[in-house]
């Protein structure tokens, strides 16, 4: 009888904060949306097709200012992109029906976005190929643009390349050297007594700073280059690591040692895990410092790379192959630092899994 009355008055268990995970928190605010807010979550969800028909209709039926060879390259490319989007919404509608109540959350989330990215391409095209207030050439047009990236796209694929084997080259270097300073200096403080005085003599200085000396005092350029990113990676790691096992629990190595483990095995089975967090994150610092370093160093010496293809445009006056070298640099430099998040997200997945 008591255990019934126990079971009667015994509260759920989502009742209580630490049971609540993220995701149970975004459920119970769904159900509690009004039909005004699901109203207005659809309008922002179908918002990107209204913009993405609005960019098209502009660029089609307002009249040129100037020429504008192959104009259906920038008209395919908005229809890609509307029909990008619509694949994505489709996948969200396919999870919901699954019973996914939360499927549609990162549709809503991005749909005013990619709206606004639509908005800013009609505007932007209006200033430059319809009106001409952006001045021509030295602001291009989207379709000057793709126009160029297409018709130099055999060197550009080249000078990619260039740039990739460059920036992973010296990342990874760094990256190594990083984790074995690291991680000596954050177990043994005679091993920090000695690095400890080069982290703060480089740290307050730039990387960049670094490039007018290599390249006069490098073998090479494109050593000096690899020398340059991998020493602005080398501090990021080196830094993150040795606070990260800094900051591990000294109870865990109090009781390793007692059970008699030795020190290879406290640096290897307590010090390196306990520091993972922290380490990736000097990984994903490491390489927004690397694609930094290396743009700056193909533009003042390396004789190859997306950042020397730029200068060598700009010097000639090709505007439109500058920015198409540029839009290849951002869609180069977001997919490398986004798969380096993904990576750090499933390696950490145990870590997201408590915080929810």
């Amino acid at each position: 009888m008591a255990q019934d009355v126990k079971n009667d008055y015994m509260e759920p268990e989502i009742s209580t904060p630490e049971a609540l995970t993220r995701n149970r928190l975004r459920e119970l605010e769904q159900r509690k949306r009004t039909p005004a807010q699901k109203v207005l979550d659809i309008i922002f969800i179908l918002l990107p097709f209204v913009c993405g028909g609005v960019a098209i209709a502009e660029y089609l039926l307002v009249p040129n200012n100037s020429t504008n060879p192959h104009p259906e390259r920038y008209f395919y490319v908005l229809i890609a992109a509307i029909i990008a989007y619509a694949m994505y919404l489709m996948i969200g509608l396919m999870k919901r029906s699954r019973g996914d109540v939360l499927a549609l959350t990162k549709v809503r989330y991005y749909a005013p976005l990619i709206s606004g990215i639509f908005i800013f391409l009609t505007i932007y095209d209006y200033l430059t190929l319809k009106t001409g207030i952006l001045t021509q050439p030295f602001i291009p047009c989207m379709n000057y643009i793709i126009n160029a990236a297409i018709a130099d796209r055999a060197l550009l694929l080249e000078c990619t390349i260039h740039t990739l084997r460059l920036l992973f080259l010296g990342y990874f270097l760094g990256v190594i050297t990083g984790l074995i300073t690291g991680i000596a200096c954050g177990y043994s403080a005679k091993v920090r007594y000695w690095i400890n005085p080069i982290i703060n003599f480089l740290g307050p200085i730039p990387t960049v700073t670094w490039i007018p000396i290599m390249m006069v005092v490098a073998s090479s350029l494109f050593m000096g280059a690899v020398f340059i990113i991998a020493l602005g990676a080398w501090f990021a790691v080196t830094v993150a690591t040795m606070t990260g096992i800094s900051n591990v629990n000294k109870d865990y190595f109090e009781a390793a040692r007692t059970l008699g483990a030795s020190k290879q095995q406290l640096v290897r089975n307590i010090a390196i895990p306990g520091a993972v967090p922290s380490i990736l994150q000097g990984c994903v610092q490491a390489m927004s410092s690397a694609c930094v370093a290396i743009m700056i160093a193909e533009m003042l010496g390396v004789e190859s790379g997306l950042g020397w293809y730029m200068n060598w445009q700009k010097s000639w006056a090709s505007y439109d192959k500058m920015f198409a070298a540029l839009f290849v640099i951002c869609i180069v430099f977001i997919i490398v630092t986004k798969s380096l998040q993904r990576i750090k997200k499933h390696l950490l997945r145990w870590e997201i899994g408590d915080e929810q």
